[in-house]
């Protein structure tokens, strides 16, 4: 039995698709699995920040499209990267074994650190993300913000040349780990406190809903633990009207209770950031991601109107 199994082309997207690829055959070794390359917008697009040219999906898009017309199986995606809603006749398997979900610092050579408190005052610090922005300026405002976006070789490439006046960038652990490339890693970020984006480190396994051999095998090899995590966040990210466009993210441990949930929610148009946790049971994520959402609306609120 062959699948074709649709991906970006980026070093890291093939890494995602290649390791499904590998584990897929090693629990059937029977099947061949067949990479297919497939271009989206957000990758045509490099020039604009991502929320100055759409909203989720930038990368997805395509390959959505490839997978309604039969010419690929599955589509595999960073899970943070996929809005909350799929086309009709899409489904998403059981989220398989996460990566590392925590976001890193990585500086430039000639600086040490193992902390965002030990950048020197006036750092510049570059990202391509509103969350990762506003949880800078929030716990940094010392710090000067860059935008940024590329590739993570591109990324890398652009700290280490002199002339971008770049030192250091927030990445995920999960990119720099498949990739490789642990070594750059100077600081790893406490999800505490530098809410991951949420689903971050996780991969989204595509398919169509009919396919229903292809969902059976998918989810015989998912992680119980890291799909009812990923479930929670996702139902914040869906309650809260997440987008590129807000401060958002949000991150879920195993905890006595069922689940812990972290969350950041802030506003597209203000300084405003809610940061606080809840506590429920893992066999419901959705309603505790539910709860959370209005719970930092109402702190959002709250803090709009002392400022009023």
């Amino acid at each position: 039995m062959k699948l074709v199994l649709g991906s970006r082309g980026s070093k890291l997207a093939l890494a995602q698709t290649q390791w499904v690829a590998d584990r897929l055959c090693a629990a059937r070794p029977e099947l061949e699995c067949e990479i297919r390359v497939i271009r989206t917008k957000g990758d045509r697009v490099t020039d604009k920040p991502l929320d100055q040219i759409g909203d989720k999906g930038l990368f997805v898009g395509e390959i959505e499209a490839e997978l309604l017309r039969g010419t690929v199986d599955i589509g595999v995606h960073s899970m943070k990267d996929m809005p909350t809603a799929l086309p009709a006749g899409l489904c998403f398997a059981r989220t398989w074994p996460r990566e590392d979900a925590r976001d890193v610092l990585v500086l430039r050579a000639g600086l040490h650190g193992s902390s965002l408190d030990d950048l020197p005052a006036g750092a510049c610090v570059a990202t391509g993300s509103k969350r990762r922005v506003a949880l800078l300026k929030s716990l940094r405002p010392d710090l000067r913000v860059a935008g940024i976006r590329g590739n993570i070789d591109t990324r890398l490439r652009k700290l280490d040349d002199p002339a971008e006046g770049l030192d250091a960038l927030v990445l995920a652990a999960a990119g720099l780990h498949r990739l490789g490339l642990t070594e750059r890693i100077s600081a790893y970020l406490a999800p505490a406190g530098f809410v991951p984006a949420c689903a971050q480190g996780a991969l989204a396994l595509e398919l169509r809903q009919d396919d229903t051999d292809l969902l059976a095998l998918l989810n015989s090899l998912c992680s119980p633990g890291d799909d009812a995590a990923v479930a929670a966040e996702r139902a914040f990210l869906a309650a809260a009207g997440g987008s590129c466009h807000l401060p958002v993210g949000a991150y879920a441990v195993p905890c006595p209770s069922g689940l812990r949930l972290t969350g950041l929610l802030g506003r597209a148009d203000g300084p405003a950031l809610a940061l606080d946790a809840l506590e429920g049971p893992a066999d419901d994520p959705g309603r505790l991601g539910r709860s959370l959402a209005l719970h930092l609306n109402a702190l959002l609120a709250e803090q709009e109107a002392d400022h009023d």
